[in-house]
C-alpha cells in the first residue's frame, strides 16, 4: 500500500502540474523503470487515476486524459448546484469558530504567488467551504470536481489580477456566510462559479494554438 500511494501521488502531481501533458501515452513498462515501481502497485495507482478521470486506457497502454471542454462545462454545472446548496446549509449549520478558521486560512492576497499554489489554495477553499455544512458528501463531490478541473484552472490564474479577483470573490463569500445571509451567499457563489467558468473558456480559446503546440490535447 505505501508503494501504491507513493506512485499514485507522484503521477497525480505530474498530471495536475501538466508535467505529463493531456494525451501523453503511458506504458506500464516505461513507468516501472521511470518510477522504480513494481507492476502491481503501479497498476493499482493507474486504476485510481482512471477513477479520478486523469488517465484512460489506450489499447493495452494508458494515456493522460485529454482536456474535454464538454466535461469542463458539466463539472461547472455540478459545482454550481452542489456548492450553492452547501453554502445555504453552511449559513444555518456552521459554527462561528469554523467560519472564522476558514477566513483565517484564506488570509490576505499575496501578489506573486505561483499559479500552481493558487490553484491548490482555491481548490482547498471550495472543499472546506462545502465541508462547513457538516455533510461530507458535499465536500467529497466538490473535491472530485476540482481534481478533474485542476489541469485547466491554472490557465485562469496566471496573472496577479486574475488571482486577486478569485481571492476577492472567495472573501466576499466567506463574509456572507459569516453574516448568515443564505440567499446572498448562494447567489454570490453561483456568480463566482459562472464567472470562473467563463474566464477559463476565454483563456482556453485564446491559447488553443499554443496549447496544441505544446502537445496538450483538447476535445469538444
Amino acid at each position: 500500500m505505501p508503494e501504491q500511494s507513493h506512485v499514485y501521488d507522484r503521477l497525480r502531481s505530474q498530471i495536475l502540474d501538466l508535467e505529463r501533458t493531456p494525451g501523453a501515452r503511458l506504458t506500464e513498462r516505461g513507468l516501472e523503470s521511470e518510477l522504480s515501481a513494481s507492476r502491481t502497485p503501479l497498476r493499482a495507482a493507474l486504476m485510481r487515476l482512471e477513477a479520478d478521470g486523469l488517465v484512460e486506457r489506450d489499447g493495452r497502454a494508458w494515456q493522460v486524459s485529454p482536456i474535454d471542454l464538454g466535461e469542463i462545462t458539466r463539472l461547472s454545472e455540478l459545482r454550481d448546484a452542489v456548492e450553492s446548496a452547501a453554502v445555504r446549509l453552511s449559513c444555518a449549520r456552521a459554527g462561528d469558530s469554523a467560519i472564522a478558521s476558514l477566513r483565517e486560512r484564506l488570509g490576505g492576497f499575496a501578489p506573486g504567488t505561483p499559479s500552481d499554489e493558487s490553484v491548490r489554495a482555491g481548490a482547498h477553499f471550495h472543499v472546506e467551504l462545502a465541508g462547513l455544512c457538516g455533510n461530507h458528501y458535499f465536500a467529497d463531490t466538490v473535491e472530485s470536481a476540482m481534481t478533474r478541473l485542476a489541469r485547466t484552472r491554472w490557465l485562469e490564474v496566471r496573472t496577479d489580477a486574475s488571482k486577486r479577483t478569485a481571492w476577492e470573490e472567495h472573501r466576499e463569500i466567506v463574509e456572507l456566510v459569516a453574516a448568515r445571509d443564505a440567499d446572498a451567499a448562494a447567489d454570490r457563489i453561483h456568480r463566482h462559479i459562472v464567472a470562473t467558468h467563463e474566464r477559463l473558456l476565454a483563456a482556453l480559446d485564446a491559447d488553443t494554438r499554443t496549447l496544441r503546440a505544446r502537445g496538450l490535447v483538447i476535445v469538444n
